[in-house]
């Protein structure tokens, strides 16, 4: 995908019609028109691809690189220089840096910095730079990191540029300069102290495979500062008079904002082009679908900023921009936009501050009667502490606008507490600290589609473990299978309520937890979520499609949907999170309300249980019908575990347990042998897990983020010697049912989802 994206040529076609037959001479390339496969793409720019890596989520994790992958998605950035490129790629990559700045390195020593240099983590090329600030040679940091000199000296040129803007007056020449090498306006103001003496706006060139020797029939574009904006003429040869409309992309895949949102933003340009309109897209991620140059009318290929966007707006002058299916990074532009007159189709800025701003969100659920779990908006440990105990331990902690539960802890103490708000003010986040009653109920998950009158929900999704695990990272169940009608009845209505007063136009996500026979609101996302295409698939309700015709004054009635809950299929369909945790060395595999899985699989049957075997084999579990288990739990957990090893007992396996889970099985019945901790001498847990005997372990020990713990030492072993592990005791519960029929994957039918 990258090297098609970096020159224009489209290697996946080509290749299949060779696969079939053709030669090269006989294949047309489809961005000329007129060239044929043969002629090799000729590149008049530079093309950089950073990685983005998770280690943000994870703290504790091992950020060394070496030969095994670790990254999650990637950028690309396109420009006129590899200074130009760099600087585009860094902005894109969503790090909250402008620049090659890394604020923390500033404050290391001398020796501290040279010695980060020989470790190759994943802030590798910031600590180069930070070196050249301080003046190390290009030759030095070669022979250390054997890093071309070529990179060096253009990272050099940047450094030099950097001093020569903070010394003296900010002149026009230094502006251009600046700009040329990728700098953003309000980068240089702050790097020079000074206001800018004018201000460029950014040009746009094509790529065209043939360094401009042929007319591109179907280019895309990138920024640079120039004086021609190719992008403008093309758009005045090409003018068919439609109206225009930008739809911003997701940006690079990470945890937390995966390849759904692409799914959301593809489906979305598909459905503009049939009504008529004229789809751009704006997106810098090169493994996309929406960067293909022929999904879209035209594409920039640009970092997803407030000040690179305008450029685009500039040079486009749409009817409007679609920001809701673009996830976090999009919705992020959304205020900009708006404030800068541009059109927000759908859902407008603000309402999107309204769900996000706790103080008016408790507002309109007051206003509506619907109840949410009791909170405080901190800003300091203090705050933080005294919050806690007035509401009561367990509590949710989280900044305030997040993706993907990032920087999320459940609290179970003020050591807790202050360990967390470390972590938060060292990644310097302005955003208050939200903390929660953590409620331990069952959590539900509603997407939903308004008119600003009506309402669709396609389906009830129910999570298999309780609240407290990330959405994103639970066993979610499709149509729900332990709600009372009363509970959905009284979600339908909240959905309502909350759609209507949020004045959505276009998609909703409203997370509930359901908790002594409550309904409690967790969090409402008026915007697209990653279950939008899982619920679109097993539903058959094209939700994208009629999303983005609501937004252009369709109704649900015109399109043919009745208001309220959609009536169930007659089948159940299970999504299962996939996890890359070998490849992310000292995370604990503990599931809270952080998000850590990677990807997830879907699986469909008659009944719940099937349905769960396929998801389960399809994410890779190993389904063994005998051998141990090893069950270590939590003091809260010790009662809810006999029943569970119990079934596990009677289907022949052997149990294995810690001295206080052990206790409590043998007490009730049910023969286990004790092991001793991994703290405690030899044989040990560490010992029985390498000992092959092992098959399923059920750890919910408390969580420790440090990976010294003994609970994260176990839990890591068994990721290394791959291992079932489960860290949720109704994963386990599920699990165990699930092996109880007896079926394996040769017994259940196949299910055409085309058909559905």
């Amino acid at each position: 995908a990258l090297a098609s994206k970096a020159t224009g040529y489209p290697i996946a076609k080509v290749a299949a019609k060779i696969a079939i037959g053709y030669t090269l001479d006989e294949i047309i390339n489809q961005v000329t028109g007129k060239t044929y496969a043969c002629f090799e793409p000729a590149l008049d720019y530079v093309v950089v691809k950073f990685p983005k890596w998770a280690f943000d989520k994870f703290v504790y994790a091992k950020r060394t690189l070496g030969t095994q992958m670790k990254a999650t998605g990637e950028v690309m950035a396109i420009g006129t220089s590899f200074e130009q490129a760099m600087m585009k790629a860094v902005r894109s990559i969503e790090l909250g840096v402008d620049s090659m700045n890394l604020k923390k390195l500033e404050k290391l020593s001398d020796e501290e910095l040279m010695k980060k240099l020989e470790e190759v983590d994943d802030e590798r090329s910031f600590q180069v730079y930070e070196a050249l600030k301080r003046g190390v040679t290009v030759e030095k940091l070669h022979e250390m990191t054997m890093i071309d000199e070529w990179f060096l000296n253009k990272l050099l040129n940047m450094v030099n540029l950097e001093k020569w803007l903070a010394d003296g007056e900010l002149t026009e020449e230094k502006y251009l300069t600046a700009k040329n090498y990728g700098y953003l306006d309000s980068t240089i103001e702050r790097m020079s102290g000074q206001k800018c003496p004018m201000h460029k706006q950014a040009v746009y060139k094509m790529v065209d495979t043939c360094a401009g020797e042929f007319k591109a029939e179907t280019p895309y574009f990138y920024s640079t500062f120039d004086e021609e904006n190719e992008a403008k003429q093309f758009i005045e040869r090409t003018d068919k008079g439609r109206k225009k409309v930008i739809v911003f992309g997701s940006g690079p895949i990470r945890i937390g904002q995966g390849i759904e949102f692409d799914y959301c933003s593809v489906h979305c340009v598909w459905t503009l082009k049939e009504l008529g309109y004229e789809a751009v897209i704006c997106n810098n991620n090169p493994e996309t679908v929406s960067t293909d140059f022929d999904t879209g009318d035209r594409l920039y290929f640009d970092p997803l900023t407030k000040e690179d966007v305008e450029s685009i707006i500039a040079t486009e002058q749409p009817y409007g921009v679609v920001v809701q299916f673009g996830g976090q990074t999009a919705i992020k532009l959304v205020k900009h936009l708006s404030d800068m007159g541009v059109r927000i189709l759908g859902t407008q800025a603000d309402s999107v501050d309204a769900a996000e701003d706790r103080e008016r969100f408790d507002e309109i659920l007051e206003k509506c009667g619907i109840p949410r779990p009791q909170g405080h908006t901190v800003m300091t440990t203090e705050e933080a502490v005294a919050a806690a105990e007035d509401l009561g331990y367990p509590v949710l902690m989280r900044p305030s606008y997040v993706l993907g539960g990032q920087n999320m802890i459940i609290a179970h103490s003020e050591k807790d507490i202050v360990e967390y708000m470390e972590i938060i003010t060292r990644t310097l986040i302005e955003n208050p600290v939200l903390i929660d009653k953590y409620m331990m109920g069952t959590e539900v998950e509603v997407d939903a589609i308004c008119d600003g009158k009506d309402f669709l929900i396609p389906g009830i999704m129910e999570h298999i473990e309780r609240a407290g695990v990330h959405s994103g990272d639970s066993i979610s169940v499709y149509p729900a299978q332990t709600l009372s009608e009363r509970i959905k009845n009284t979600i339908v209505d909240y959905t309502k309520k909350l759609a209507l007063e949020l004045k959505v136009v276009g998609l909703v996500n409203i997370q509930y937890v359901v908790y002594n026979h409550e309904v409690y609101v967790i969090e409402v996302n008026p915007r697209s979520s990653r279950t939008v295409p899982y619920i679109s698939k097993v539903t058959g309700i094209p939700m994208v499609d009629i999303a983005t015709k609501l937004m252009f004054g369709a109704t649900l009635k015109d399109l043919g949907y009745e208001s309220g809950l959609y009536p169930s299929a007659d089948y159940v369909a299970v999504k299962v999170p996939v996890f890359s945790f070998e490849k992310l060395h000292d995370v604990d595999t503990m599931l809270g309300p952080e998000m850590k899985s990677t990807g997830e699989c879907l699986g469909i049957a008659h009944t719940f249980e099937d349905a769960l075997l396929k998801g389960l084999v399809a994410a890779g579990f190993d389904l063994k019908k005998e051998g141990g288990v090893f069950i270590t739990v939590r003091d809260t957990d010790k009662q809810e575990i006999i029943a569970i090893a119990d079934k596990f007992s009677q289907m022949g396996f052997e149990l294995y347990a810690t001295a206080g889970t052990a206790g409590v099985l043998n007490r009730n019945m049910i023969a286990t042998n004790h092991v001793n901790r991994v703290s405690e001498p030899e044989p040990n847990a560490i010992n029985l897990l390498e000992s092959g005997k092992i098959h399923y372990v059920i750890s919910t020990s408390e969580k420790g983020r440090l990976p010294a713990r003994d609970s994260v030492k176990m839990r890591r072993k068994s990721v290394e010697r791959s291992i079932c592990s489960l860290t949720a005791i109704d994963t386990a519960r599920a699990l165990a049912n699930v092996l109880q029929t007896g079926r394996t994957i040769d017994d259940v039918e196949l299910i055409d989802i085309t058909k559905i």
